[in-house]
């Protein structure tokens, strides 16, 4: 019985380590900010050009009509990719993810878009906001759908 309940308790002692000195390798979530015109052009042709995108206080043609405000939250696998590249290709999903809103509901563009990570609103027509850890990266954006004058 003694050896038995030594056993269990060292089982318990490493299965106990084991997870404390594990969790803390995936936990990481650093969030940090990347050039918008970077990632947009790190995988050619992913993105349409049929819908317009203008980023937060970017110059826009006249608003003929408004549809409404939409928002994505897209993660990616980051296991073996660095920050910036993981960051990067989850931005692209979570744009090409307006660009399809936009079309299912007529619009021809996106505008106002802005970086929503965590809840956090930041407003910048130059970067935009990512969460990676050591397995998976976020981005999450919204944007106003609507048709601009041609």
């Amino acid at each position: 019985m003694k050896r038995h309940l030594m056993f269990v308790t060292s089982i318990a002692f490493a299965a106990s380590f084991t997870m404390l000195s594990a969790a803390p390798a995936f936990a990481r979530d650093t969030v940090g900010n990347y050039p918008i015109e970077e990632a947009l052009h790190s995988e050619p042709g992913k993105v349409g050009d049929d819908i317009a995108l203008y980023f937060a206080g970017q110059h826009h043609p006249a608003v003929v009509k408004t549809i409404g405000e939409f928002a994505t939250n897209k993660k990616t696998n980051a296991f073996g990719k660095s920050d910036a590249a993981a960051c990067q290709h989850v931005f692209l999903s979570a744009v090409i993810e307006l660009q399809d809103r936009a079309r299912k509901e007529g619009g021809n563009a996106v505008i106002n878009i802005k970086s929503n990570y965590k809840n956090e609103v930041r407003e910048s027509a130059t970067e935009f906001t990512c969460g990676a850890g050591a397995v998976i990266a976020g981005v999450a954006l919204k944007g106003d759908v609507v048709t601009l004058r041609k």
